[in-house]
């Protein structure tokens, strides 16, 4: 069945935003020297296989799963070398179906929740998919980033911050169009939808705190990987980036 991303060259959307890579890297690598033994892992919406050789090394097997034909072809071009990988076209959906209660000792799953609307649903999905003290790297688009308060600020909106409604960033014309949603969450709806279900959140990291055109045009890759590193897991406390990463345990 045709997905959204089939349409869409989604490994050209990553040329020039290596910044953005490698702070996500930081991020998943940090969470790993978190996690004393990982087996079982399955990655949600994996889409090319982008983060795979970054945890690949720590698991015993890991299946990754992504709804678009055309992105996992280009992970079986260049992941089909790892002997413990193994690539399956599926939705999330389909996933909680297919796998038994319990099947996995770690669930990474990146940039796929600003696609997903009913939040509840994902975080039971997740807690089903996971074995009792198994672990979780999850990301999710904050609506409550630096930049978005100061321009609500300006707005006169002195309420924004504490307002946990999703927000849709869609434009009218591309909801008219029916493409997929593109929703920023609250992190305290995330935290507390993570709570409901059994998980303890181990740490949370800020992600992409200086992603800015000005700085991406004069200072060095290195420079701002070297800023993200020291801000991540302070800035994590504030909720100040674009991007909240969690890693979290289910309880057991």
């Amino acid at each position: 069945m045709p997905a959204a991303y089939d349409q869409y060259d989604y490994e050209a959307y990553w040329e020039g935003r290596e910044y953005e890579h490698d702070s996500e890297v930081i991020a998943i690598k940090s969470f790993l020297e978190k996690i004393p033994e990982i087996g079982k892992t399955l990655e949600i919406g994996g889409g090319f296989g982008r983060h795979v050789p970054n945890y690949i090394y720590r698991a015993k097997k890991v299946i990754l799963t992504d709804p678009s034909a055309k992105n996992l072809s280009v992970a079986l071009k260049n992941l089909g070398n790892y002997e413990n990988l193994e690539i399956k076209q599926m939705k999330m959906e389909t996933a909680t179906r297919k796998f038994r209660k319990g099947s996995f000792n770690l669930v990474i799953m990146i940039r796929v929740m600003h696609h997903l609307t009913d939040a509840d649903n994902v975080f039971a999905s997740l807690a089903r998919l996971l074995e009792p003290g198994g672990y979780l790297i999850f990301e999710f688009a904050n609506k409550i980033h630096f930049k978005s308060i100061i321009q609500n600020l300006f707005k006169g909106d002195l309420t924004y911050v504490m307002d946990t409604t999703p927000i849709d960033r869609r434009s009218r014309k591309m909801v008219k169009k029916g493409t997929l949603p593109f929703i920023n969450y609250h992190p305290n709806e995330i935290e507390e939808g993570l709570a409901k279900q059994g998980f303890k959140i181990v740490e949370k990291r800020s992600v992409s705190n200086v992603r800015n055109p000005f700085f991406k045009k004069y200072l060095p890759e290195s420079i701002m990987l070297s800023l993200e590193r020291l801000a991540q897991k302070v800035l994590g406390y504030v909720n100040f980036g674009p991007s909240i990463f969690i890693l979290a345990r289910k309880r057991g």
